[in-house]
């Protein structure tokens, strides 16, 4: 216990609403999770399951905005997957969030044996790892969690698909200039995309793109105005405080 408080910080998000233990090297809890989380669609009731959750930030935050939703977290690290557990009960969420440690790619049998059936989740949400990076970190967990190849969209997508019930929906956070291949992945299998651009000021490139699918739709693709974090000034927008420091959902209706 005292080796991990002392390679582990305990951190306020939400605007406190969210404590979650994470180690001080590697993948850290951030602006992507909260965004992820806050652009996930669920009602009360339904299962919605977070894959490659690390800590789990984004589930958490889901699991504190929709009252009654049920979250598995899913990741591939064990020690991560154990402080997501514990991050669960340090919020008194553990009665609707549960951690299991399962890779991704895992079989159809693999994620049944933990509790994940096809069909079982109204949402799953994910942050894959999205860079490809020119020299890999040294760190394992931080390269886990951020090196992207080839075939990381389509790797995530297909459990994605195969865990969604008939009009599941899944929500993803990914580098804007990967736009194309997010698309290109979610073509045969999705539909009713919607694309929400994520930038950092004003009159700057997107960064991120937050993208929303439906399971089997053929609704046509919807872009969004974008998301601004931050002012001219570079002071947060409202809108970035009301989502990231007041837990409120964003929306990707267009509307």
């Amino acid at each position: 216990m005292l080796a991990e408080k002392a390679e582990t910080s305990e951190d306020a998000v939400l605007g406190g609403r969210l404590v979650l233990r994470q180690p001080l090297r590697g993948h850290r809890v951030g602006h992507d999770a909260i965004l992820l989380a806050a652009a996930a669609v669920a009602a009360s009731g339904d299962h919605a399951v977070d894959l490659g959750s690390g800590v789990g930030g984004a589930g958490l935050a889901m699991a504190r905005r929709i009252q009654g939703l049920n979250v598995t977290l899913v990741e591939i690290d064990p020690a991560l997957a154990a402080l997501a557990a514990g991050n669960a009960q340090r919020n008194g969420l553990s009665d609707r969030v549960r951690a299991v440690h399962l890779d991704v790619v895992s079989s159809t049998a693999d994620f049944i044996a933990a509790g994940l059936a096809p069909g079982s989740a109204a949402c799953v949400l994910m942050n894959p790892p999205f860079n490809v990076a020119q020299q890999p970190s040294p760190d394992r967990a931080r390269r886990t969690a951020h090196a992207a190849t080839d075939e990381t969209l389509q790797q995530w997508l297909r459990p994605a698909m195969r865990l969604l019930r008939g009009d599941g929906v899944v929500t993803l956070i990914w580098r804007a200039d990967g736009l194309a291949d997010v698309l290109a992945a979610l073509n045969k299998d999705f539909g009713a995309i919607t694309v929400l651009p994520v930038h950092p000021k004003p009159g700057a490139a997107a960064i991120r793109v937050l993208v929303r699918a439906t399971k089997a739709s053929r609704a046509p693709l919807a872009l969004l105005p974008g998301f601004l974090l931050a002012d001219a000034d570079g002071k947060p927008t409202a809108a970035a405080e009301a989502v990231l420091r007041k837990g409120e959902a964003l929306s990707l209706t267009g509307n």
